[in-house]
């Protein structure tokens, strides 16, 4: 099951039109009142969340679903009419998994949703990955810098390990992009860019633990 939250009547129709007809199950719904009201009866696979609303805005949605235990690894794409790149990071940093700026190709959309639920449910690593005082241990699903606990997106996460486990090997944006989100976004490595942004972010001191390579991609790299 899939919600999409959507005051744009004609938009909302669309999408939800569209998942219906290839092959998902979807609702859609025109404030954040209602969606609430159905999120206490079921919880979808993947939530499509669009910023500006009349009641409680997306950004604000999107925290309450990060701070909830029971829906802290839920599958978020924002769907929005801000396309700056202040915005997509504002985004991705309050947890969301993909940013989609209207407007937007209906296709692509779906592309983007199966891919997130395709990755969404990987194969299961059990394992511990240490680079310097980062620890991730890939059966929990846990993350620990000098041993205090870090809160990642599930991408970040999946962004982290691939790089942990590829420890010294330069990876592209384009090998990131497939193998992280399962789909060749054409033209949108600045989707791995703001992720890693956000990651180092979240990382702390440990953030140069992650290295640039200009104009190829990024390693992780034991320092000294």
């Amino acid at each position: 099951m899939i919600y999409l939250v959507e005051d744009d009547n004609s938009i909302r129709e669309l999408v939800i039109y569209t998942l219906q007809t290839t092959g998902f199950s979807a609702k859609g719904f025109a404030c954040a009142k209602d969606f609430w009201a159905e999120m206490q009866k079921e919880t979808p696979s993947l939530v499509l969340l669009d910023i500006m609303l009349p009641d409680e805005d997306g950004l604000t949605i999107l925290r309450k679903l990060r701070e909830n235990g029971q829906t802290f690894r839920l599958p978020v794409i924002m769907l929005t009419a801000r396309g700056t790149e202040y915005d997509k990071v504002v985004g991705l940093d309050s947890g969301a998994d993909d940013y989609i700026p209207k407007p937007f190709g209906i296709m692509e959309l779906v592309a983007r949703i199966r891919a997130l639920l395709r990755r969404s449910e990987p194969e299961k690593k059990e394992g511990v990955l240490q680079c310097g005082p980062i620890v991730v241990d890939t059966g929990k699903h846990t993350v620990r810098v000098s041993d205090h606990p870090v809160t990642l997106t599930f991408k970040e996460f999946e962004l982290l390990a691939l790089l942990m486990e590829n420890e010294g090997i330069v990876l592209t944006r384009d090998q990131l992009l497939s193998k992280i989100w399962g789909y060749d976004f054409d033209g949108e490595t600045r989707t791995v860019d703001v992720h890693i942004r956000t990651l180092r972010q979240k990382l702390g001191v440990a953030s140069n633990y992650i290295e640039t390579i200009r104009g190829i991609g990024y390693k992780m790299e034991e320092i000294g």
